[in-house]
């Protein structure tokens, strides 16, 4: 079964009001077009496809030396890893960029070299994923979210790392829809997807289902306050870090106000200010609730369960699964399906599969 069947009202209820505006990188190129999605079409190429492809385009380019090629292509190296040494031959240029993104700062707008609309798209696509991969990895989302635009996955030879470090670079940025578009993309759309991905999306997936719409959340707050920690920890205290801590200063000092108010029994009182970067004036963003509140469901009146998954039990139970005896890894597993709506079944039997195999069950 399809899970973008079964997410697709998750994804239609949960979006956020100020926050992802607010961590949203400047545009750097016109606006994609609607993706393609491809129903598990999607897979990692393979080194006999992959090679020929590029030694095409060396040809193209007049920047073909079989003896290098060769030399590159060795048993037991990773397609990727091959594919990004080969595109080098050609491209001195990319080496210098992934080189600079794994050791350097980097600069807010994409480099020229990912924009260039003369570069063949298979080229381009494989390095701009590349190029977000590594960012990724150092934490510098904005950068990374803003690379990863410039890729088109049917051109990927590994999609299922796209779309995952894609995944926790809007996540860690607040991006709550286009977190969850990707996750729904690496689950559906990649047929070989691993299951370590799979496991970890699944999870953000959960965790941003019970993210609060109100923005003086504490927790949401307390989001802002990590990316503006981690912005400073890469030295990157410009003006959007500044805006950030403003946004923190100010959504504070909202909530300290409605503390006070409902204290003197006076109801919300600062939700009548309308918050930079969020919602219209009133008392609060439409459909906020109590901290923490769980995200409600979009399919009304026929799903069953409360629609909330314990995070900490779910990450105690990926911890020991393989350890525990059959019969509990069944009871385990049925009382988070009777616990969640029946929209969500595929993926929570997906999830149980992928940590059995990971353990080596059946």
């Amino acid at each position: 079964m399809s899970l973008r069947r079964t997410l697709f009202g998750a994804i239609a209820s949960i979006t956020l009001v100020g926050p992802a505006r607010a961590e949203s990188p400047p545009p750097v190129a016109a606006p994609a077009a609607k993706p393609v999605y491809s129903f598990s079409l999607l897979k990692s190429q393979p080194a006999e496809a992959v090679k020929p492809r590029l030694i095409a385009w060396l040809q193209s380019v007049n920047k073909f030396d079989a003896a290098k090629v060769e030399a590159i292509w060795t048993p037991g190296r990773g397609t990727a890893d091959a594919a990004l040494a080969t595109i080098a031959l050609g491209l001195p240029d990319a080496q210098t960029l992934l080189a600079d993104a794994r050791t350097q700062g980097v600069s807010a707008d994409v480099p020229a070299l990912l924009k260039d609309a003369k570069l063949d798209p298979f080229v381009r696509s494989n390095l701009a994923a590349a190029y977000a991969k590594v960012l990724a990895g150092r934490r510098v989302y904005e950068e990374s979210v803003a690379a990863a635009k410039l890729a088109a996955p049917e051109q990927l030879i590994d999609p299922a790392s796209f779309f995952f470090y894609r995944a926790v670079a809007e996540h860690a940025l607040i991006q709550r829809e286009a977190a969850v578009t990707s996750i729904v993309r690496l689950l559906d759309d990649v047929g070989d997807a691993p299951d370590r991905y799979k496991v970890v999306a699944t999870m953000m997936f959960f965790d941003l289902q019970q993210w609060s719409k109100d923005e003086k959340d504490l927790t949401n707050i307390g989001r802002l306050m990590d990316n503006s920690g981690r912005r400073l920890d890469l030295a990157k205290g410009g003006p959007q870090t500044q805006e950030i801590q403003k946004k923190i200063v100010f959504r504070l000092d909202e909530k300290i106000k409605e503390l006070e108010a409902k204290a003197k029994g006076q109801g919300g009182g600062a939700g009548d200010q309308p918050c930079p970067g969020g919602g219209p004036p009133g008392n609060g963003p439409p459909g906020s609730g109590p901290p923490n509140t769980p995200m409600q469901d979009s399919v009304g009146g026929t799903d069953s369960g409360p629609g909330q998954v314990d995070l900490k039990k779910l990450r105690n139970y990926e911890q020991v699964w393989g350890k525990l005896p059959e019969a509990e890894r069944k009871k385990v597993t049925q009382d988070f399906i009777r616990e969640m709506p029946p929209k969500f079944k595929p993926m929570i039997e997906d999830y149980f599969r992928s940590l059995n195999r990971i353990n080596g069950f059946k």
